[in-house]
């Protein structure tokens, strides 16, 4: 295919030679100086391809805007028009002034968003907040002081870092700032400690100002500047140096530069407590790096970050093998590290961990034949590794399991533990996502007894294939659910009809076959909802409505008549 023929293709077809060229160079011999040159070019590429693809939805998005202008005036809707006026008219300003993302290589001012990198765009919200500077220190005093340790442990993410509300609350858990209580679980704790700190406007959330969840927030400039004064200033705050990174409170190590060297620590000094990557890409981590690390509760190596654009990769995966001496580790991150390609069965005796992350480690082919030992563990996090061929033995008999990501369903030997096996086991579980493969063998009823998770809030079903006939009963505590390349035309070929009247408040629905959303729905209590990437839906706003009375806020993105749109109820 020429480069030239399809703007939409040309980036994925140069990305694909540059992989086999960059093959073919290695094996004539491998140059690391000339590797990373390549790797440069390839997220250079990356960055590119997003900008093809933000710049057509800005175009479509203007278009959208102007459509609906144009739809008001044919109508001689005065009403309507003067009620809108001045958004529409700040809508149009702004989505011209984003026509062409002129920050698509300015690295200093760039955030990564799971779906190939936000920039620095900072809502209105936040900007307002911002120019209000009074915020002084006996503000400070007033929080609490699991608001007050909180607060200070986001001074390790970089100036202007927009930070996930998810990750952050992992690390708190993983620092033991927040553990389960008798009233709510760690998590649930997580959520009212960031509830307060936007409350007292000293973090401002990132995102849509419609969209009525807040994902993602930042530490108000104004706010970090004057708690960097007040650490420096204290007494216990201390800097230490090897070169390649800091500490920081005697208990953090930093790793702050793209290429880092980790052990042969100095550290009797101190007790070093939690090693976070800030933004190191390149990771080479010596041979018995944890002799004098046997205190550490927190190994986030991999990334916080959630674009794919930040890459990392470790020069040897041997090192997995040296953290089984880790009793204490509470959290441990390896989040899209690349070249890591099986984790050690030595990882299961490591019985005092409570998170582990293996999201989007996209090398990874085999977990540890039995976990069952991991009593302790209550988030496992798998998603997106998609060469993963089967899960381990024991994930049943995990029963402090909270939240289950990534859980795959294929063929019977490669699955030793079911949907089932899950139900009646583990009744704390919060959040799952299932991911149903290629070769999926499915049992008569499996998804049916989803029906008995009674802690069951956030549910995610994935499809790589076209029709498994699966029948789901969902849970009366399920709150929100999303489905990812659904195979079926409508909600009817999946979901048992008559079963819903629920407290479930947002659907999300990407990709996949669906071709209508029908009345049969009408119990769903939904108040958010989001359609992506539906090429055979065609929906109708007003009749939106009507299947889910309760609706507040919809995105629609790639369905066969909007390409996007968001929008608002007020009820």
């Amino acid at each position: 295919m020429s480069i030239r023929t399809n703007k939409m293709k040309a980036v994925a077809v140069l990305l694909k030679q540059l992989m086999t060229a960059r093959s073919k160079f290695d094996e004539r011999g491998r140059d690391e100086s000339f590797d990373r040159k390549l790797e440069k070019l390839r997220l250079d590429l990356k960055k590119i391809k997003d900008v093809f693809v933000r710049v057509k939805k800005n175009e479509e998005e203007l278009l959208d805007i102007l459509a609906e202008v144009y739809d008001h005036l044919r109508k001689l809707d005065r009403g309507k028009l003067n009620q809108d006026m001045d958004d529409i008219c700040q809508r149009i300003r702004d989505s011209a002034h984003n026509l062409l993302p002129k920050q698509a290589f300015d690295e200093s001012s760039e955030v990564e968003d799971h779906k190939g990198g936000e920039m620095f765009a900072q809502p209105e919200e936040l900007v307002q907040l911002q120019q209000k500077k009074s915020w002084t220190m006996e503000d400070f005093n007033l929080l609490d002081d699991l608001l007050k340790a909180c607060l200070l442990t986001l001074l390790i993410f970089p100036e202007n870092a927009v930070i996930r509300k998810r990750n952050v609350i992992n690390l708190w858990i993983g620092e033991c700032l927040i553990k389960n209580t008798v009233e709510k679980t760690a998590e649930e704790l997580g959520e009212d400690v960031v509830d307060n700190l936007l409350k007292f406007k000293v973090i401002g959330r990132y995102g849509s100002k419609k969209d009525l969840l807040v994902k993602k927030f930042q530490v108000l400039p104004h706010v970090r500047s004057k708690l960097k004064l007040y650490l420096d200033g204290a007494l216990e705050m201390k800097y230490y140096s090897d070169g390649n990174s800091k500490y920081i409170r005697q208990t953090r190590l930093l790793l702050d530069r793209k290429k880092v060297t980790v052990g042969g620590l100095h550290t009797k000094d101190f007790t070093l407590r939690t090693i976070f990557n800030i933004g190191a890409s390149y990771l080479n981590i010596r041979p018995q790096w944890v002799t004098d690390l046997k205190g550490l509760e927190v190994v986030q190596l991999g990334r916080w970050q959630d674009s794919y654009l930040h890459h990392i990769e470790v020069g040897s995966q041997e090192f997995l093998r040296e953290l089984r001496t880790l009793k204490q580790l509470k959290y441990l991150s390896l989040h899209g590290i690349s070249r890591i390609f099986e984790l050690p069965s030595s990882i299961a005796e490591l019985e005092n961990i409570l998170i582990l992350d293996l999201k989007a480690c996209h090398n990874m082919e085999k977990l540890p034949d039995d976990i069952s030992s991991m009593k302790s563990l209550t988030h496992l996090i798998m998603s997106d590794c998609c060469l993963l061929e089967g899960m381990p033995k024991g994930v049943e008999k995990l029963t402090n399991l909270q939240v289950l990501k990534g859980f795959l369903i294929t063929t019977s030997e490669k699955t030793p533990c079911r949907i089932s096996d899950l139900a009646n086991n583990l009744k704390k579980l919060r959040r799952l996502s299932i991911r149903i493969g290629s070769e999926a063998v499915i049992e008569d009823g499996e998804f049916q007894s989803l029906g008995s998770l009674s802690a069951l809030r956030n549910l995610k079903i994935s499809w790589s294939v076209s029709d498994p006939y699966i029948r789901v009963i969902l849970p009366p505590s399920l709150r929100k659910l999303h489905l990812e390349c659904f195979p079926g035309n409508s909600f009817i070929d999946c979901f048992m009809t008559g079963r819903y009247d629920s407290g479930l408040s947002e659907l999300n629905i990407t990709g996949g076959k669906l071709k209508s959303i029908n009345p049969s729905m009408l119990m769903w209590k939904v108040e958010i909802l989001r359609l992506k990437y539906l090429k055979q839906l065609n929906i109708d706003m007003d009749n939106l409505k009507v299947c889910f009375p309760g609706l507040k806020y919809v995105e629609i993105k790639q369905i066969s008549n909007y390409s996007y749109i968001e929008h608002e109820w007020s009820l």
